[in-house]
Parts: structure tokens; C-alpha cells; sequence
């Protein structure tokens, strides 16, 4: 696989895992547990295919400059700063909120995943941006 195709390979991931999130959400407001387990273990599965080909394009590639000038720089360094920042929260809370989930541990689980969720959600979503305005935008 060419490096160059791995940031739009990692903003499909970020796109499917908000995708797989929001099933989740959805299916466990419908009392669905084994769709929303599915669903949720499939969200883990794509944000770790992300984080690994994410670590493999930046070793290989080095850094990305963001090419845009004016008010869109402090625009996307505030996102590019909040989405960072919460990447790396969003993981011990990931994994916290799964194994109190596999443990049976419903109460403790639903506490947190009320925390985890939208931080995720942040996270995949903001991925995406992150990408169109790095790679998709063209800036004057």
C-alpha cells in the first residue's frame, strides 16, 4: 500500500467508527445488547486499525505542515489541539468503560460510557475534519 494513501485510509476508519458509535448508541437505547456489544466492539476494533496505521503513516512520513494562512490557522489548530488532547484521554476511558462492560459491571459501565461516548465521538469526528482541511481544502 502506497504512504500516501493512509490519510484517507484513517479518515475512513474515523468515519466508520463514528458510524459504528452511533449504531451503538442507538441499538442500546433500543435494549439490543448483542447488537450494541457488536457494534461497540467493532468501534474499538476500527480506532485501534486507525491508531496502528496512524503510528505507521507519521514513523514513515514524518510530520504534516498545514498549508492554510489567515483565520483558518488558529481555526484548525484549535481543532487539531482539542482532538489530540482528547485522543490520548479517550484511551484508558475506552478501555475502562469496555472491561467493566466484559466484567458485567452494568452500572459502573453506563456511568462511564456516558463520559466515553461523546469524547469519542469528538475524537472520530474532528479526525475527519482534521483530514479534509489538511489534505481536501484547497487554501488561497
Amino acid at each position: 500500500m502506497e504512504l500516501s494513501a493512509f490519510p484517507a485510509l484513517n479518515a475512513g476508519l474515523n468515519v466508520c467508527t463514528t458510524l459504528l458509535l452511533l449504531t451503538g448508541w442507538f441499538l442500546i437505547k433500543q435494549r439490543a445488547i448483542t447488537g450494541h456489544t457488536v457494534a461497540m466492539l467493532s468501534a474499538t476494533l476500527t480506532s485501534t486499525l486507525f491508531l496502528a496505521c496512524y503510528i505507521y503513516y507519521h514513523y514513515h512520513h514524518g510530520r504534516t505542515l498545514f498549508p492554510g494562512q489567515g483565520w483558518i490557522r488558529p481555526v484548525y489548530f484549535t481543532i487539531l489541539l482539542t482532538h489530540t488532547v482528547l485522543a490520548v484521554v479517550q484511551v484508558p476511558l475506552i478501555l475502562m468503560t469496555l472491561f467493566r462492560a466484559l466484567r458485567g459491571d452494568l452500572p459502573k459501565h453506563v456511568r462511564i460510557a456516558r463520559i466515553t461516548l461523546p469524547i469519542w465521538l469528538y475524537v472520530s469526528v474532528t479526525g475527519v475534519v482534521v483530514y479534509w482541511m489538511l489534505y481536501r481544502v484547497t487554501y488561497p
